[in-house]
């Protein structure tokens, strides 16, 4: 499976976001596809890394195996965090032309040097209303903040893999070690390491293909 995010793609924005309640919303999902009985495997990327861990929290209710968190930023400045409160406050800008707002979109989204604004994938980043074009994304998800990652962990009962790409500028190898997990790091890749090579990507899930 591959869910959007509440708040992203076709998925319907949440009152308010926070790690715990992205988890619950794709729990339910999973559970109505798959049932609460087979095993589970979570490959996060970013935003995706600290939902996962939410998502093996025992309270969830799903039988998570493993949790990978591939590209999470785990570590935040003031600054930064100042700066995703602000981007959650901008109010959403709607387009003229479905190749302005996806440009936009690949800019945000950080696929602008490996997309091209014509790719089938943009498409579920966008809406198309009243003849305008904006990104699907809900701006309010910013402001999530920065995850508690000790407390996550603490929390997660599965094992757990932190992985990174080696040219990606939201982490370090130093800061996920310090973590205290295993990790890896892709040689060659960066942040968006799934998009750039997704079989490179896939090695990560090499070790749970048992899964049943």
């Amino acid at each position: 499976m591959a869910p959007d995010l509440p708040g992203h793609g076709a998925s319907p924005p949440l009152p308010e976001y926070t790690f715990e309640g992205l988890a619950t919303a794709v729990a339910a999902e999973v559970g109505a596809t798959v049932g609460t009985d087979t095993p589970i495997v979570v490959l996060g990327q970013s935003l995706g890394g600290p939902v996962g861990l939410a998502l093996a929290d025992e309270r969830v209710g799903l039988p998570v195996r493993a949790v990978i968190g591939l590209g999470v930023k785990v570590e935040w400045s003031e600054e930064e965090l100042a700066r995703a409160r602000a981007l959650a406050e901008r109010p959403p800008t709607w387009y003229d032309t479905r190749a302005e707002a996806a440009a936009r979109y690949l800019r945000v989204a950080g696929l602008a040097d490996l997309l091209s604004t014509e790719d089938s994938a943009v498409e579920a980043g966008l809406h198309h209303r009243n003849g305008r074009w904006g990104l699907a994304l809900d701006p309010r998800v910013f402001a999530v903040g920065a995850p508690d990652m000790s407390g996550l962990l603490a929390r997660c009962p599965a094992e757990v893999t932190l992985a990174r790409g080696e040219h990606d500028p939201m982490n370090t190898d130093e800061q996920l070690g310090r973590l205290g997990r295993p990790t890896r790091t892709l040689a060659g890749l960066g942040h968006n390491a799934h998009v750039e090579s997704p079989e490179r990507t896939a090695i990560l899930l090499d070790p749970y293909t048992d899964v049943r």
